[in-house]
């Protein structure tokens, strides 16, 4: 298997490959393997799996139809970027029914380029991703249905089969719920693994605290959905390379009480909702969305509220691509300590930090 943001290119032209391969493997840091047979390509595309196939549509023996369909029988996922030198108008007019994603055409656009070519990886991901999870949920269904006949034969038994109905129904919901959070992260790449690493240095922090298993496991499962929220908010404002307006400011701090709203019809997520509230709440009471201070916010979410800023500032992101070195992110908690820290949680990540 190829690693993930991996690329077939398929054309005959070496020159044309070989900047193609520079600008993606180089610049782009994908992972870039090169084909100039279509026969080859096919073999290798059905041993590996790839995110994006950028062909040209001027190879000998190219036969535009029959190899793109071929493609899509062996991942009906992949993403095809079609590159010419104008654009095939033959082509263009069937590009939904052969699963063509977009065109390349000279004169080449670097930010075109990598722009259809972060999308198509991200659109792939997420196809294969709700692929799986869609078989997942069709044999728990199954399953069900066969629990259902078991209790309807052993009434004595129906307390405990219903506990584990809804014990099943519960992870249905947190794996649904969880697919939909790492979608949102997946629509900027750099922040594709924000909600993990924020549960990783969230629970870190906790068992320093000596937290019980329960009081991690809420903390866990919030941190994974914290930015929920951010579902009603724009990619423009979300991916903006500049300072935000007052007014989109404004929209992106509705996203903790919208993350929880989403939430609050799983009543078997009342604490973890609580904490998907509050993570922006800051300790002397000048966060948001209610400006809590103090014991008044809940201890996981002021766990939630450092690891996030550790994790948003020690990562590169649309408004900074350089991030901040791991010194100079334990300075800036440092001077934020009982003003947007708590005081005792930036104890607790000052003893754990160096592990993280």
């Amino acid at each position: 298997m190829m690693p993930s943001n991996s690329i077939l290119l398929l054309m005959n032209n070496e020159e044309t490959l070989r900047y193609f391969r520079e600008q993606l493997l180089i610049d782009g840091g994908y992972a870039v393997t090169a084909e100039s047979d279509p026969e080859a390509a096919l073999a290798l595309f059905k041993q590996n799996q790839f995110d994006v196939v950028l062909t040209s549509s001027d190879i000998p023996g190219f036969e535009g139809p029959k190899i793109l369909r071929e493609l899509k029988a062996v991942d009906p996922y992949c993403v095809i970027l079609l590159y010419g030198e104008t654009l095939n108008y033959e082509l263009l007019e069937d590009s939904s029914g052969l699963g063509i994603y977009d065109f390349v055409t000279k004169p080449i656009n670097s930010e075109k380029l990598f722009f259809l070519v972060r999308k198509g990886i991200e659109l792939h991901t997420l196809q294969v991703s709700h692929s799986r999870h869609v078989a997942i949920l069709k044999e728990q269904n199954t399953s069900l249905q066969k629990q259902n006949i078991l209790l309807a034969k052993r009434i004595e038994d129906s307390a405990r089969n219903l506990a584990r109905l809804y014990e099943d129904l519960r992870v249905v919901y947190m794996r649904t719920i969880r697919v939909l959070a790492h979608a949102i992260d997946a629509r900027d790449h750099y922040t594709h693994d924000h909600s993990e690493n924020v549960a990783k240095y969230a629970v870190a922090i906790a068992r320093q605290m000596n937290m019980t298993v329960k009081e991690i496991e809420i903390i866990r499962d919030a941190s994974e959905l914290h930015d929920l929220g951010k579902i009603g908010i724009e990619d423009t404002i979300l991916m903006k390379p500049a300072g935000l307006t007052p007014e989109e400011w404004q929209l992106v701090k509705l996203h903790p009480q919208m993350g929880a709203q989403i939430l609050e019809p799983l009543t078997f997520l009342t604490d973890v909702i609580e904490l998907v509230r509050q993570h922006h709440e800051h300790f002397d009471g000048s966060g948001y969305p209610s400006g809590r201070r103090g014991e008044d916010i809940v201890m996981g979410a002021r766990i939630i509220h450092l690891a996030d800023a550790f994790e948003a500032m020690t990562s590169p992101r649309s408004y900074r691509k350089v991030p901040l070195s791991k010194a100079e992110a334990i300075a800036e908690i440092m001077r934020n300590t009982n003003t947007q820290f708590d005081p005792r949680v930036v104890e607790a990540f000052m003893q754990i930090v160096n592990t993280l």
